[in-house]
């Protein structure tokens, strides 16, 4: 007997999904890689996007992954979604953008909506609540937004919802995440894509979905509150709480977009460290801070926004050789002369800028020199008397004026990072203890 009405989806056999589609209760669009539409339309977007899921396997595994959605099974995918009775808007009928649909053994058995935007179209919050309730009306229990807004990871969301339903998980992408993660699958790495005419697919979806006319972007640009709150410092003045909110948002998100930068040059995944920034923090230094985990590089990398002197410091921590301070000194400047002989062009450009930080054991503070002039490190009576325990160095910025413009500020913040990473960190080394050598027992002899 055909099913007249859709009331759920999750246990539903596909059929009957089928039978509903046929007599047209259930009506969409497949997904396709070469979308009859408009370039740059959000549902070329996401036709083009869910397509990449279905043929490059690698892909599909790292987003399934990131929304927890089954991968065993046959998958389907549509976009222009909808079905007889689905809640209606103020603006018409709703429609889901992208579904995903699990197939296993006849009966579906995980599904997934998705909701797009493009440009600077951000997530709406009745649209969001919406999709929900109809999600959760249909058993389905994943909701996936991808817009140009950032989050630290994809279980976080960039918006409040405050008719957030328990059994309808949200996740959050943005576009920038999505090239990042399919960027690094064609890096050489131990994640390569395996098939080779699956390695030009996903070249030709990032060539795509990186293109200035297809919709997405990059974080190119502070909230409004950012130039507030950094001009009403500078003129002493108060600054409401909401400003501060919403610059300490602004600035994970330029953070995110950094992280996501130094991946696609990298070829791996830089990770953010959980900041721990908040108002009350705020409100007593003045600075933002953020913590970037890079796999295998010196240490984790710095940076720190300095409100009140409007200067941007970023560094790395080493660990010394094994010697009197005098060599470790010198252990230290032929590193910082090899980064010189590496890359001269970028090293001369921000030389004027680098700071050397020497940490002395049972010493508060440390002590800081330009690197222009590192000879004054050798005559310091501090350092010929007691013992170095690390060094921090460190490139600041003084961005003037510009610290408070809300494009300014994220084109010079993205090139400095870029430039300290190449001209510096990337050729640091911490010393490391030699292996212990096997001691060759010598017998005595005797005299017969």
């Amino acid at each position: 007997m055909a099913v007249i009405k859709l009331t759920k989806l999750i246990g539903l056999k596909f059929d009957e999904y089928l039978e509903l589609v046929k007599i047209e209760k259930i009506k969409y669009s497949n997904a396709r890689l070469i979308p009859a539409l408009k370039t740059g339309d959000e549902l070329a977007l996401t036709s083009i996007f869910l397509s990449s899921l279905k043929l490059v396997k690698e892909f599909r595994n790292k987003v399934f992954a990131d929304i927890k959605l089954q991968k065993g099974g046959k998958a389907y995918y549509y976009t222009e979604w909808n079905f007889e009775g689905i809640e209606k808007a103020k603006k018409g009928d709703s429609r889901i953008d992208g579904v995903i649909i699990i197939v296993v053994s006849g009966k579906i058995k995980d599904v997934a909506f998705f909701e797009s935007k493009k440009d600077n179209n951000e997530l709406e919050i009745e649209q969001v609540e919406r999709y929900q309730r109809i999600a959760n009306g249909l058993g389905v229990t994943k909701l996936v937004t991808i817009s140009n807004q950032f989050v630290e990871k994809p279980t976080d969301f960039p918006i409040k919802i405050s008719g957030r339903i328990k059994n309808v998980k949200t996740f959050h992408f943005s576009w920038t995440y999505l090239e990042t993660i399919a960027q690094l699958l064609l890096f050489e790495n131990n994640e390569n894509i395996d098939d080779d005419d699956q390695v030009e697919i996903m070249k030709e979806v990032l060539y795509y979905l990186t293109h200035p006319k297809s919709g997405t972007s990059g974080y190119d640009l502070m909230k409004e509150e950012w130039k507030e709150l950094a001009d009403n410092i500078l003129g002493n003045k108060e600054s409401e709480n909401r400003l501060i909110e919403q610059s300490i948002l602004s600035w994970h998100e330029e953070e995110k977009d950094m992280s996501l930068m130094l991946s696609r040059n990298l070829g791996v995944l830089v990770k953010n460290k959980q900041g721990k920034d908040s108002v009350k923090s705020f409100q007593k230094t003045n600075t933002l801070n953020s913590i970037f985990d890079i796999k295998n590089i010196v240490s984790d990398l710095s940076i720190k926004a300095d409100f009140v002197r409007r200067t941007v410091n970023m560094s790395v921590s080493i660990n010394p050789i094994n010697k009197g301070s005098i060599g470790k000194l010198s252990w230290l400047r032929n590193q910082i002369e090899n980064c010189e002989n590496r890359n001269p062009k970028i090293f001369n450009s921000i030389k004027n800028n680098l700071w050397i930080e020497t940490d002395i054991k049972f010493y508060k503070d440390c002590i800081k020199e330009k690197y222009l002039n590192f000879d004054n490190l050798y005559e310091d009576e501090i350092i010929k008397q007691k013992e170095i325990t690390k060094f921090n160095v460190v490139l600041t910025q003084d961005f003037k004026v510009n610290f408070a413009s809300r494009k300014k500020f994220v084109e010079l913040i993205e090139k400095m990072i870029l430039d300290y990473y190449q001209g510096i960190v990337q050729h640091l080394k911490s010393w490391t203890p030699p292996a212990p050598k096997v001691q060759i027992e010598k017998k005595e002899t005797t005299e017969q």
